[in-house]
């Protein structure tokens, strides 16, 4: 008779299906507040350590929300007035112009909103976006952005890693190698994606590149289970559940320890022992039925329109009011890449999100979390002054606008400008390694001393080029 024996192979096949339910058992027991208070230096830390660390200086900020809105969303129709358009509507630009599509270009084309000021900063809004609008003495306006690609793809990689060419680490990785997490129960980057669909490139936009595996931004789905495979089988009883983890913290003890130095093997074994710390805190923060009915009213959960953005809005600030690090909201594609139908996409965009992000910014002022909590809005690149199939406008890099609000930056502050016409930045430029060492400096990280050695190369966010911190709109 062929004595057969349970290999680890074998185990995982037979004890569930992802066994994201499954973790070792001397971790679960861990004394979590324990993990939370210790604190190192960011370069003396070893590198799938996700405990908090010390950051270079003190940090005005401690967790970032970025409301990221795919697609460019016209700075001249939301946020940047520029009554030369209205002048000068229908006429041909007057000079130079960086143009996609060239072919479909055609003159000037006026916005079809109206602006109007607000608060006591008195800053410019668009009519199409009241509930933000109520909240400018909030928000840090930069009108001066600019970046380095036309194209999507290339403009996605700029604002999210730092560069125009794919591969490299997100910015929401970068910040939790250096700080790693507030909460050991819950992820450190968490990535709340639109069932309507994910930007140009997908899952690349959230990756940790070549930092190691553990950086790397954790997807919780839109609908339905937030995160597959979390919650342990129902048909299992508890005590043959504790004696897999005890089995199997033995097995990767073993296997580790046969195979030391492979960061994808430590990345897995953390993602279980993540897992089943999850099973609890989790289901506890994706609970939006612990908020009142008001709050969610709030937040447009309930209306068709803003449901499903309010929604992550408001598991937003659950997930950041936890510890969670860097939190990325998604939006429905291309959302904001009026080609054509302008008028109608834009007020489509805003009746989507204008609300939700107004009650997110409201919410976390109520809590006193506003201080500590970088929220930043923003897309890729914006649009140009000109039309595009008549009633649309093309990419435009040359100047856009983001906003920030909370987390060290000035309240009911512009910052820079563009041209006449809002094409491109001409006073205090901000280039996308500038925004990223200013998130990065806000967080009390040094750009140029968050490094990860790399084929003989200290590897940065801002990589080789030599950003200014916006001194200008810190408070």
């Amino acid at each position: 008779m062929k004595t057969s024996f349970l290999t680890r192979r074998d185990f995982f096949s037979s004890a569930g299906q992802g066994l994201m339910g499954v973790a070792l058992s001397d971790l679960l027991a861990r004394d979590v507040n324990a993990f939370e208070r210790r604190a190192t230096h960011v370069l003396d830390r070893k590198p799938f350590d996700l405990t908090p660390k010390a950051p270079h200086f003190a940090p005005r900020a401690k967790s970032v929300i970025q409301l990221f809105m795919h697609g460019g969303p016209s700075q001249v129709d939301l946020l940047d007035p520029k009554p030369a358009l209205d002048k000068y509507d229908g006429q041909k630009f007057p000079g130079v112009i960086d143009v996609q599509q060239p072919e479909q270009a055609g003159g000037i084309l006026k916005s079809p909103f109206k602006f109007s000021k607000h608060g006591q900063s008195g800053i410019e809004v668009s009519d199409i976006m009241p509930h933000i609008a109520k909240h400018v003495d909030d928000l840090c306006v930069i009108r001066s952005m600019w970046t380095e690609h036309i194209n999507h793809e290339p403009a996605l990689w700029m604002i999210h890693t730092g560069r125009t060419i794919p591969g490299r680490p997100s910015i929401g990785s970068w910040v939790v190698y250096g700080l790693g997490s507030e909460s050991q129960n819950l992820p450190a980057y968490v990535v709340l994606d639109d069932p309507k669909g994910l930007p140009v490139d997908g899952i690349r936009n959230w990756s940790s590149g070549w930092l190691p595996p553990q950086f790397q931004g954790t997807r919780f789905r839109a609908t339905g289970t937030p995160v597959w495979n979390l919650n342990p089988a129902r048909d299992v009883p508890a005590t043959a559940q504790q004696a897999r983890r005890e089995l199997l913290a033995k097995m990767d003890q073993a296997h580790r320890a046969a195979r030391p130095g492979e960061p994808e093997l430590d990345a897995r074994i953390a993602s279980y022992e993540l897992a089943a710390r999850m099973q609890v805190s989790a289901t506890a923060a994706l609970d939006l039925a612990q908020e009142t009915k008001s709050t969610q009213e709030a937040y447009g959960i309930g209306n068709d329109a803003t449901a499903s953005y309010g929604r992550r809005c408001l598991l937003a600030r659950r997930l950041a009011e936890r510890g969670v690090r860097y939190v990325q909201l998604f939006i429905d594609g291309q959302i904001w890449d009026n080609h054509s139908g302008l008028e109608g996409g834009i007020r489509g965009a805003c009746a989507r999100t204008d609300q939700p992000v107004a009650a997110l910014l409201a919410d976390l002022k109520q809590r006193g979390l506003l201080d500590e909590t970088l929220v930043i809005w923003g897309g890729e690149f914006g649009r140009l002054p000109i039309s595009q199939s008549k009633n649309g406008r093309d990419h435009g890099r040359q100047g856009f606008t983001i906003w920030m609000a909370g987390g060290g930056v000035k309240a009911g502050h512009v910052h820079g400008a563009t041209d006449e016409f809002g094409y491109a930045a001409v006073e205090n430029r901000v280039s996308v390694p500038d925004l990223h060492a200013t998130i990065l400096h806000l967080l009390g990280i040094h750009h140029e001393e968050l490094t990860f050695r790399r084929n003989g190369l200290n590897e940065r966010l801002t990589g080789v080029y030599e950003p200014r911190i916006i001194t200008e709109i810190l408070v």
